[in-house]
């Protein structure tokens, strides 16, 4: 079995990792830009140092609360993003005072919210949203000073950047939900059709086992009444061809049961019905008064299962049909195998199935297995009186090789 691929590294890396790590880049970048500053105007070095050294001690306790909000992103995604907003409000303030947040210190605000958005249910999602728009609608109304930090030129401000970028990672957290919920809904179809079809396929099983048997017994049991009182050797010979089909369709419905119960992955211990069987097939039938007449053609190689057993079920629902609809004394079973194709055809020369071509759950279902396989179906009177039913089915060419 291959070994599973290991998730994409969004996956692997946790969402508080990605919060603290915001939250650290956004923090360091004050740093790095009030330095930069004091090397430039070096006369006001020791006002910058002060100011470094104050902005410093506000990054370490601004820190520890952000981290505290990093690590309730999953489990209290509000309140996250509530300590989450302190940290960058006092963190900002401790560098320069009366100074509006800049967007680039609200990194690992939006972080947060595209992860709360993604992931979240859509109240704690709508909740984080507007908790952050409240603040910054309240930062523009408390707070008129210059911003520090990234997005302050002329062109955007600093609280329509913020605002303008928390809309955005709201947004995309929102795309990425629905893109997961569409893929969902997706899976779960897809497993209810797999489903639907694994029940069809059942269907089919059990009608092709138990029909061709019931068939057979009830032909049988029609002999032996008539034949009872002359000739009860007659009768005891048709009661036993009746209990040995009973217990094949016994053991056939016993296999189709384990296979239904074996754990995934698990090797069959019982091997399903194919060509194989098809002696035993047409000895059964003929001891129950229509005799079958087997005749292979081309050159016999191995079938892939799905179309050894499909060609069987196919055989075997015809049979079926002439026994119990044909009124016939024989019928003629063809298979011929050629590079690429396999072909089986059944006829008779009776009064028909008493149906119009591909009425009935026995054709029906003969017609659906050749479609799944992507071969063509024929069934219907023949010319001449009677009835045929032929299918083609493509065999794959590595099968053939």
């Amino acid at each position: 079995m291959p070994a599973t691929p290991p998730p994409p590294l969004f996956r692997r890396v946790p969402p508080e990792a990605w919060v603290a790590l915001a939250w650290c880049v956004a923090a360091a970048y004050p740093a790095v830009l009030l330095g930069a500053t004091a090397q430039r105007h070096q006369g006001a070095a020791l006002h910058h140092g002060a100011a470094v050294h104050g902005g410093l001690a506000f990054t370490l306790a601004d820190t520890a609360v952000a981290f505290l909000g990093a690590a309730l992103v999953r489990r209290l995604p509000v309140l996250s993003v509530a300590l989450l907003l302190v940290a960058t409000w006092t963190e900002t303030d401790g560098w320069s005072g009366n100074a509006q947040v800049p967007p680039g210190s609200l990194l690992a605000v939006d972080v947060a919210l595209f992860l709360i958005t993604a992931a979240r249910p859509r109240r704690s999602s709508r909740g984080a949203f507007a908790l952050v728009m409240a603040f910054l609608v309240l930062h523009i109304g408390l707070v008129h000073g210059d911003t520090v930090g990234i997005f302050t030129g002329t062109h955007i401000g600093s609280a329509d950047g913020a605002a303008l970028l928390a809309l955005v990672a709201w947004l995309a957290g929102r795309s990425v939900r629905q893109n997961r919920e569409h893929a969902e809904t997706l899976s779960s179809r897809a497993a209810a059709e797999a489903v639907t079809a694994e029940r069809l396929r059942i269907a089919r099983e059990m009608h092709d086992t138990v029909a061709h048997s019931i068939g057979i017994v009830a032909l049988q049991a029609g002999a032996a009444r008539r034949v009872i009182d002359r000739r009860p050797e007659r009768a005891k010979q048709a009661l036993g061809e009746i209990e040995s089909a009973g217990r094949e369709t016994l053991a056939a419905l016993r296999r189709m049961l384990v296979v239904l119960r074996e754990a995934e992955g698990e090797p069959s211990a019982t091997a399903p019905q194919g060509l194989g069987d098809l002696d035993r097939l047409a000895e059964t039938t003929t001891a129950a008064g229509v005799r079958v007449v087997v005749r292979r053609e081309g050159t016999p190689g191995p079938l892939p299962p799905e179309i050894d057993l499909s060609a069987f079920r196919i055989i075997q629902e015809s049979v079926t049909n002439v026994v119990r609809h044909a009124q016939v004394r024989d019928c003629r079973v063809t298979v011929h195998r050629t590079a690429g194709e396999l072909t089986v055809e059944v006829t008779d020369r009776g009064r028909g199935h008493g149906t119009a071509p591909g009425s009935g759950f026995g054709l029906a279902g003969l017609r659906e297995r050749v479609a799944l396989l992507h071969g063509e179906f024929e069934a219907g009177p023949r010319p001449d009186g009677g009835f045929r039913v032929a299918a083609r089915l493509p065999v794959p060419t590595e099968v053939t090789a």
